[in-house]
């Protein structure tokens, strides 16, 4: 069977508008990511939103709680802005046990063309084909599980709560 990948937003799929510096959504990126990284994982992709994780409200979290319980799939990998990425992990674990669902995202867009976006795709492909049953975040070659997850907004890295 085939990942199921939501696409929500973030940083990961955000352009940038050379006139007046502002980064904005168009379309996502991913088919071309998957082409680049030559994914062979076979894959079902579904935009749900394109939205800044800090404008991401609890109807946005409802749709992609409904969405994951709803695919047929059970390996999902969703992108998502990181800054309430692990918001959103606390809501989907504390509702889905029975699937594998891995949150990625980037911190530097795509189209700055060294954005980390590729390698987190690639490790939270690898990451839903591994890891057992749960949610899951799945920044920088590490994951977390999603009760014991934050962004330390300081160094701009994804750490264990402790």
């Amino acid at each position: 069977m085939a990942i199921r990948i939501f696409i929500t937003g973030g940083t990961f799929d955000k352009e940038y508008n050379e006139l007046n510096g502002e980064l904005y959504f168009k379309d996502t990126h991913l088919s071309d990511l998957l082409e680049m990284g030559r994914n062979k994982a076979p894959v079902e992709i579904r935009t749900l939103m394109m939205v800044d994780s800090l404008e991401m409200t609890d109807e946005d979290r409802e749709l992609i709680v409904h969405q994951c319980n709803n695919c047929d799939e059970t390996q999902i990998v969703i992108t998502h802005g990181t800054d309430t990425m692990a918001d959103t992990a606390k809501i989907l674990g504390q509702s889905i046990s029975n699937k594998t669902i891995i949150l990625t995202g980037a911190m530097i867009p795509i189209k700055f063309g060294s954005s980390d976006g590729l390698f987190n795709l690639g490790s939270a492909l690898a990451f839903a084909q591994s890891l057992p049953l749960g949610v899951y975040v799945a920044m920088n070659g590490r994951f977390f599980n999603w009760d014991n997850v934050r962004k330390n907004k300081q160094t701009g890295v994804f750490e264990e709560v402790k």
